[in-house]
């Protein structure tokens, strides 16, 4: 499925803005992920297996809040990095 990334991640992805993983859930997708491109997954999720603060991640354009959320074949996921300032 396709895995859009936000500039802050593209790095991790050799720069590429939209990558191909599996999973049938939103935490296998993430593990696949990293095991592609190793790193990345610390960067969305936190050390208590939460999404992180900063970070907000799309399943088919619904806010997905938990990891647990099932994906499709077809799923897009979008990885989003929430603004912040003052």
């Amino acid at each position: 499925m396709r895995v859009r990334l936000p500039t802050m991640l593209r790095s991790y992805s050799g720069g590429e803005a939209e990558v191909e993983a599996e999973g049938a859930t939103l935490a296998d997708l993430l593990l696949d992920l990293d095991r592609r491109f190793p790193g990345i997954r610390f960067r969305i999720v936190d050390e208590q297996e939460r999404v992180r603060p900063h970070v907000r991640i799309f399943v088919d354009a619904e806010l997905a809040r938990e990891l647990t959320v099932p994906l499709a074949a077809r799923s897009v996921v979008q990885v989003v990095g929430a603004l912040s300032g003052g």
